[in-house]
Formats: structure tokens, sequence, C-alpha cells
């Protein structure tokens, strides 16, 4: 039996520390998404059974010092509501906030009505760290935390502030921060601050944070992408075009204007886009952006190519190269540029110019429930951010919740 749970508490760490990439994966619909979370909830349903001789097991990867040794434990330990547990748990997270991540995606992974309480009492610690906590576990569930989300952002603990800066927008209520000094978080010194402060206020509609938001678009940023993304969709059509030519001038944020040609939907932006395809560097992601605005699978449609020889973009196994980082492009096909030419040749009447477009589709509420049920997780994720552009006030999709959850929600839209 010890066996077995062994294995269960082993596949269920190494499922979540895969489902963390999944959820942001180019190639991962919510089908997929959902048979990967009912094989996770299974290991886990496992351990349940298991009782005391699970938690023994568990706690052995609370000591392993890994993040993924978290969640597991955690999960069983919030969902039967056991304070030895729980306290166990948290001793080990005290203030590291990958960890803190696998306690909030613990409480994220269980339904609201069981995470409600711990959720609760986070809120009321005394430790901003612990409400750092509840702050970010009740935004996953897109649950308002009352006066405790105002208390979070005035605080003086940095993390803390900003995560609920960001959960104003993930709630809907960015528009609410022009009236919370607004300002000072927009010029604040913490580049986390300043960045969450812009990313919500902007979903509302807000001018002046989209400008701050664009600042955080630099090869040095890890909010890069995140903030082109929001940012380009803020704009009007003429003004999307003209930051994005504006990228394509420097090499240095080259690949931020290929991206940004794919958020900002325009079809007269295709040429541009196949003209990129012919560069190894940033062939497939222009691919990505080619598939953003016109809904063409370049695998299915057979319009996909072979891998440029000698092109690496990744570690290799020569221990001379130095080159570590992964392959951003890694799980993205190859487009075959004189395919995708002629097929733009063919079909380019049914997609006007100056209309933003989302797989296909000039970007309406019906499009993008469409997109939520059957896109894939980027795609999802682009439509969350259009869909809550077009109703102000209303929470953004959370498409990284447990799939079963985000069925129901999306029944609801």
């Amino acid at each position: 039996m010890t066996g077995i749970l062994q294995q269960f508490a082993d596949e269920a760490a190494f499922l979540w520390f895969l489902r963390a990439k999944v959820v942001h994966a180019p190639h991962f619909s919510l089908d997929d998404l959902d048979r990967f979370d009912e094989r996770l909830e299974a290991q886990v349903d496992g351990l349940r059974v298991g009782e005391e001789a699970s938690w023994e097991i568990c706690r052995s990867q609370l000591g392993g010092g890994v993040v993924e040794g978290v969640f597991v434990p955690a999960v069983l330990a919030f969902d039967c509501g056991d304070n030895d547990r729980i306290h166990e748990v948290m001793e080990t997270v005290g203030e590291d906030r990958a960890k803190a991540g696998a306690v909030i995606s613990a409480l994220g992974w269980l339904p609201f009505e069981r995470a409600e309480l711990h959720i609760s009492r986070f809120l009321a610690d005394e430790s901003s760290f612990r409400r750092y906590i509840g702050i970010a576990a009740g935004a996953v569930h897109r649950h308002a935390p009352g006066r405790h989300l105002n208390k979070a952002v005035n605080d003086t603990f940095p993390p803390l502030i900003a995560r609920g800066l960001r959960a104003y927008g993930e709630l809907g209520r960015g528009g609410e921060l022009n009236g919370l000094r607004l300002q000072d978080y927009l010029t604040d010194d913490d580049d986390e601050i300043r960045f969450c402060a812009a990313w919500s206020a902007s979903l509302a509609g807000t001018g002046k944070a989209v400008e701050v938001l664009k600042s955080f678009v630099t090869p040095e940023s890890p909010y890069s992408e995140k903030a082109l993304d929001v940012s380009v969709r803020c704009m009007r059509c003429a003004d999307a075009l003209a930051w994005q030519r504006e990228l394509a001038q420097s090499l240095a944020t080259f690949r931020f204007a290929t991206i940004g040609a794919g958020a900002a939907g325009d079809p007269v932006l295709i040429p541009w886009l196949i003209e990129r395809m012919k560069t190894p560097a940033l062939a497939r992601v222009a691919g990505e952006a080619f598939t953003m605005i016109t809904g063409v699978d370049i695998e299915l449609e057979e319009l996909s190519g072979t891998r440029p020889e000698g092109f690496n973009a990744g570690p290799n196994d020569d221990p001379k190269d130095h080159n570590v980082a992964m392959d951003a492009d890694d799980d993205l096909p190859w487009p075959d540029t004189e395919l995708i030419f002629e097929w733009w040749d063919k079909n380019s009447g049914r997609f006007p110019s100056g209309t933003r477009h989302l797989l296909g589709k000039p970007v309406s509420a019906e499009s993008l429930r469409v997109i939520l049920q059957v896109g894939l997780q980027r795609q999802r994720a682009a439509a969350a951010l259009e869909l809550a552009l077009l109703n102000p006030g209303k929470p953004l999709f959370e498409v990284r919740a447990p799939a079963s959850r985000q069925r129901q929600g999306i029944s609801v839209l």
C-alpha cells in the first residue's frame, strides 16, 4: 500500500509541475486540460483514501525543499481542515513566494466552498505575507475579498500591494483604482507595483495606465509579454499599428513587434508577418501571430515546413556551448512561407483591414465565447482579455482554473 501511495504522491507532484506549463502552452486545448486535470485529481483522490499513511508520505515531500513538493500536501491539509497539517505546510513555505504559489494553487484547485474558510483566515492574518496568499487565492476563484482588497493596496509590504492591485483587474474592478492613489502606484519605485497597477487600470480603459504599461515592453523586463498583450489590445487599431511599426525599428524589440502584430489583429499586417517567417528566429512566433489573426491551423491545413538545418534556439549537448535558455517557441510549428503566401493570396479578401480579428473572426462577445470553448490556451487567454475589455466591470475569465470549473463559467458568460 505504501508503495502505491508513494507513486500517487510522486505522480501528483509531477503532474502539478507540468500543469503550470500546460496552462500557458500554445498547443493545449480546454479538452486537453480537462484530461490532464482528471489525471491529477485521480492521484490526489488516491491519496485522500490513504489518509494518515498518505500524509506521512506527503510530509517527506515537504521536506524536499522543492516547490512541487508543496502542492499535494497543501491540498490534503486544506481539504481535510487539519490545523496541524496546515501549520506544517505553512512552516515549510515560510515567506518563499514560489512555495506560496503552490499553496495558492492548492486553494485554487479546491472548490471555493472548501477553500473559503482558509482564504478568510489568510485574509485576516496579522502577517502581510499570509494576507498576500489570501488575496491571491481569492482572486484565483474570482471572489471579491471585501475590505481586505483596499487594505492590501494600502499595506507597506510590496508583494501584497502588487497582488492587491492585480486582483482589482482580475475582478473587473480596475476602474476603482482611479480613486485609490492610482498615480502614486503608476510612479512607484517598485516595478511589480507599477506593472500591476498599470495592467489592472489598462483593462478598465485608463489611458495613462496604458502608457505606463508600454514602458515594460523591453527585453530586460519580466513583464514584457504580459504588458505587450494587454497594451496592444487596449489601443485603437491605428495606434496599435503605429506602435507595432515603432517596435519593429529595433532588433531588441523585433520579437515584440511580431507578437504584437498577432495581438493587434489587423489583417493588414499579414504580409509583414509572412516576411518574418523567412527569419528562423522569428518564423514560429510569426506563424502563431498569423494564426491569431486568421484562425488557420498551420499543421492541420498542411502549411507547415521543417526546421531549418543548423538552427539552434536552445541548449544542446555541446559542453562548450553556454546557451542554457530553453527554446521559447519549441511547441509551435514551423511555417512553410511559400505555402502560407499562396494561402493568403487566395483568402486575403475574407479579412478586411482596419478590423481587429482573433482566430479569423472580427472580435465580438460571441466569437470570444467560442474561442474560450474550442481555442488553445494562448488563444483562450487572448479571448479572455478581449472579453474583459468588451465588458468593463466583469471579472477576467480565468483560463488556468480547473477545466470543469471553466466549463461551468463559460456556460454563464
